[in-house]
């Protein structure tokens, strides 16, 4: 019987084999870029409508940031908008607040229209770039194609601006040349007209309500010969420059070197004959800059010199003998004094009180006044010596005017002072321990008599 041999090998070769096992698919990690669109428009015509430049800009952009959002781009919430500034200048609001995200990282490119909407200038777009590398920031163009990464990258951009720049300067030239040729045929480029001027039809005309203050101004101040008397009386009459605000010593002396008021046009130094009529006339210019010419110290002790003394012939010494103003220079400076008769006529060490400084005594003399308008009792008293010769004069009425009198003493010229002071004070005794101040009754009197009809006029 023949045996049959089975081969293993065979059967094992037979036998079905399972697949391999597949791996699993994934997709690449995109990493997400925050994307800053900045926008920029250098005038400010056309910014009120409802669909702008700025507005055109951002769509633009907004739109080519969607394009790249299988990219991982996405748009950041904030918007970087400047409306009415120049390219030429990084000093611009929304573009410093781009800057401070950017060194915050909270930007991963910045999207913008155009190049020049960022920068016009070279040396300003480098210093951008150089925070946008120090900060692994893009920089992209919507209507340029711009990889700021690659040398060639950079070239082109550099190539670009520099055009951009040169555009800018040469339109420059353009309007200052304009400006120029204009200004040498005295016509009016805009801005806000001086003060005695407005605009009409493109044109300066003298306005008649301020330019009378105008020629007022130099004619006093030709008198004067001082900025600070001229400021405190211009005030006291309530002239005001155009906005409303005080004439100060620096408007005042900008005003009277100002060459429009002579009916002339200035530019860049050099003056040409103007389309506008002129406040004043050049004898008037010349005598007000033949004064400025001068040496502003010695203008301010000459003005000094002739302000009357305030105490003058009030002040008594110990022994009896009247105190005469006098005054005195000494590098260049002006020091006042008020000197006894006994010393000019016997020297130095004849009187106890022999000479004291007029701004000390003066000022002590002035405090007791302040103070005395207060006191009740004076109050009182000056009411009723002027409610005998004046019986409508109220008591209010006479506190109101002895109070009010202090607050305005400082807005007083000087020659007022000085009136004022001889209406009120009788007398000044001085002491070794300090002065003695007697009142004129009659003076106070007629004071409030003089305020109390009109207080607020009075002011």
């Amino acid at each position: 019987m023949r045996k049959t041999r089975t081969n293993t090998a065979s059967k094992t070769n037979a036998a079905p084999t399972s697949a391999p096992a597949l791996a699993p698919v994934t997709k690449p990690l995109v990493r997400k870029l925050r994307c800053a669109v900045y926008t920029r428009k250098s005038s400010e015509e056309g910014l009120e409508q409802e669909f702008n430049s700025l507005h055109a800009q951002r769509e633009a952009c907004e739109a080519y940031i969607a394009s790249q959002r299988s990219e991982g781009w996405v748009l950041v919430r904030d918007q970087y908008d400047d409306g009415g500034i120049s390219g030429g200048t990084l000093d611009r609001p929304a573009l410093q607040r781009l800057l401070s995200d950017i060194e915050d990282g909270l930007v991963d490119v910045v999207v913008v229209y155009k190049i020049d909407r960022l920068s016009r200038a070279l040396m300003d777009f480098s210093k951008l770039v150089e925070v946008f590398d120090r900060n692994d920031v893009t920089f992209v163009s919507v209507t340029q194609s711009f990889n700021t990464t690659t040398s060639m990258g950079r070239l082109t951009l550099n190539i670009l601006l520099s055009f951009a720049q040169f555009e800018r300067e040469v339109t420059a030239e353009r309007i200052r040349d304009k400006v120029r040729a204009s200004r040498m045929k005295g016509i009016w480029m805009g801005g806000v007209p001086p003060l005695g001027y407005r605009v009409q039809s493109r044109k300066l005309v003298m306005d008649p309500e301020r330019a009378p203050h105008v020629r007022w101004i130099f004619e006093r101040f030709a008198e004067l010969g001082s900025g600070t008397v001229l400021t405190r009386e211009l005030k006291a009459r309530g002239v005001t420059t155009r906005s409303g605000g005080p004439i100060s010593k620096s408007v005042l002396y900008r005003l009277l070197s100002n060459r429009t008021y002579l009916g002339e046009a200035v530019y860049k130094g050099t003056s040409y004959p103007g389309e506008h009529e002129g406040i004043i006339d050049q004898t008037l210019w010349d005598k007000v800059h033949a004064i400025l010419q001068e040496s502003p110290r010695l203008r301010a002790n000459r003005t000094r010199a002739q302000t009357p003394a305030l105490l003058k012939g009030l002040i008594f010494g110990p022994d009896g003998a009247a105190f005469s103003p006098s005054h005195t220079r000494k590098g260049g400076r002006l020091y006042r004094y008020y000197v006894s008769q006994t010393v000019l006529k016997q020297g130095t060490g004849s009187c106890p009180v022999g000479r004291v400084p007029a701004g000390e005594i003066e000022a002590a003399v002035v405090d007791q006044l302040r103070a005395v308008f207060r006191q009740p009792e004076i109050v009182v008293g000056t009411w009723r010596a002027a409610h005998q010769e004046d019986p409508a004069v109220t008591e209010a009425e006479a506190r109101e005017a002895l109070h009010q009198l202090a607050p305005l003493w400082d807005e007083l010229f000087p020659a007022e002072q000085a009136r004022l002071v001889q209406l009120l004070v009788e007398r000044i005794d001085l002491t070794l321990e300090g002065l003695n101040l007697a009142l004129r009754v009659d003076g106070l009197t007629g004071l409030v008599r003089e305020m109390a009809p009109g207080l607020e006029q009075a002011a």
